[in-house]
């Protein structure tokens, strides 16, 4: 048999990563892994925006039917729910998501992006794979595709799920709002991975507990009362009350919350006026807001409107130019990794990878709206997502060198995880933690 180069590298790059001795599983995500990297640089090639993935839902809905899934489309816009019962047990919802970003890329690859698209505010962008959610579709497929295959080795019901809208925040909430857990089987355990820019290729990096951010996008509108430069009295500057609220907001983190309990409060844009000599009637600051826990979540939204306000009165602004604060329809809620599966998958990880692919990382201040998927029904869920690291070997050791280079970050335009050794590491991964969750009770296979 011909060996292609994507299934050659991907042997150097686990021989050097994995236990000596081979099983079923590694062995069938091996070989499948031509047809993955096929399938990886399609959806590659042809990234759509949040809330425009028709096409790549289409293309996966179709894998999925010819698999033997019960495929339904259109859920909370472009979502696939696929569901495989599979006798009786636990109820796994497997997700991965389709979203590319307004990006232009700049990896250099042979199948790099060329497409452009129109975003949601209108403005004409190149479109881009930037977070990886193309190794997240791929390893999909292939978990589906094994799991299918060895059905005997599994007891439960399977609703492998694809989310339109990551990268916006409403993807999970539009499926959850149009029934996916009434209209579909409601799970007892949800599973995902993400690539990693912040882990070697190959590695596997599980947070217990609290694995990523509230992340909340506030618009505040600061009002004045416009004139001449000269005449700065006859004027009530809105520049310089936005520069006021800015730092005012600091002292939300460094004096209101407790230092131990982690928030982010970035300004992110401060636009205002449109020539040198003209006080203006207003300005914008758009800020993001991060967090874990709920309650300061609440503390620092309703902190930012008091500051707002606050500042406003002190700069002797009337009532009816007052600050408008907006939080905009972009919350994603903090995601929690359940404590008993964390545990669990960690150990059954290390058992299968070896300990020096496995380790426990911290939280991180970025957003996953697969949070909601727990938030949803917390009492009855358990709930993971792990990382599985993206850098290739070689430039990971190089950036840790002193003055070693600096490494792409996820949405950068020259972001390119290591996709053979991702996607096989993720597909094995899931596979397994999949059977590990759904082995039947009494150890005899599924009917």
């Amino acid at each position: 048999m011909r060996i292609t180069p994507f299934a050659a590298a991907l042997l150097v790059a686990t021989s050097a990563l994995t236990p000596a001795h081979a099983d079923e599983v590694r062995d069938a995500v091996t070989a499948d892994m031509p047809s993955l990297m096929e399938m990886y640089r399609h959806l590659h090639q042809n990234p759509e925006l949040s809330g425009q993935e028709a096409q790549t839902a289409a293309r996966l809905a179709e894998e999925a039917r010819r698999l033997g899934f019960t495929v339904t489309t259109g859920v909370g816009g472009h979502g696939v729910v696929a569901v495989m019962e599979n006798g009786p047990g636990p109820i796994v919802l497997m997700r991965a998501d389709m979203d590319a970003l307004p990006v232009r890329e700049q990896t250099n690859l042979p199948f790099a992006s060329t497409v452009t698209a129109t975003t949601a505010d209108g403005i004409e962008s190149p479109v881009m794979h930037a977070c990886g959610h193309d190794t997240h579709m791929s390893a999909w497929v292939g978990a589906a595709r094994q799991l299918v295959a060895m059905r005997d080795r599994w007891s439960g019901t399977l609703v492998a799920i694809l989310q339109p809208a990551e990268e916006t925040g409403v993807g999970a909430r539009l499926m959850l709002e149009d029934g996916l857990y009434t209209r579909f089987p409601k799970p007892t355990h949800a599973i995902a991975f993400h690539d990693s820019a912040s882990l070697p290729a190959g590695r596997i990096g599980i947070a217990n507990g609290f694995a990523l951010a509230n992340v909340d996008s506030v618009d505040i509108l600061v009002r004045g009362v416009g004139g001449h430069g000269a005449y700065p009295h006859t004027t009530r500057d809105p520049i310089v009350l936005g520069a006021r609220i800015v730092g005012a907001l600091q002292t939300l983190v460094s004096r209101e919350n407790d230092p131990q309990d982690p928030a982010v409060v970035t300004v992110g844009s401060f636009v205002g006026g449109t020539k040198h000599n003209i006080v203006p009637d207003e300005a914008r600051l758009l800020l993001t807001v991060r967090s874990y826990t709920d309650e300061v979540r609440e503390a620092l939204l309703s902190g930012i409107e008091r500051i707002a306000r606050g500042e406003a009165i002190a700069a002797g602004m009337p009532e009816d130019r007052m600050p408008v604060v907006t939080r905009r329809d972009e919350h994603t809620p903090a995601t929690f990794n359940t404590p008993a599966i964390s545990e669990r998958m960690l150990a059954a990880f290390r058992a299968r990878f070896g300990a020096d692919r496995v380790e426990e990382v911290e939280a991180v201040m970025g957003g996953e709206d697969f949070s909601r998927y727990w938030r949803e029904d917390r009492e009855n869920i358990e709930s993971l997502i792990f990382w599985v690291g993206g850098v290739p070997q070689a430039a990971w050791d190089a950036s840790q060198q002193p003055g070693g280079p600096d490494l792409p970050s996820l949405h950068s335009p020259f972001w390119a995880p290591e996709a053979e050794t991702v996607i096989a590491t993720a597909t094995e991964a899931m596979v397994s933690a999949i059977l590990e969750i759904m082995a039947p009770a009494d150890g005899a296979a599924a009917d």
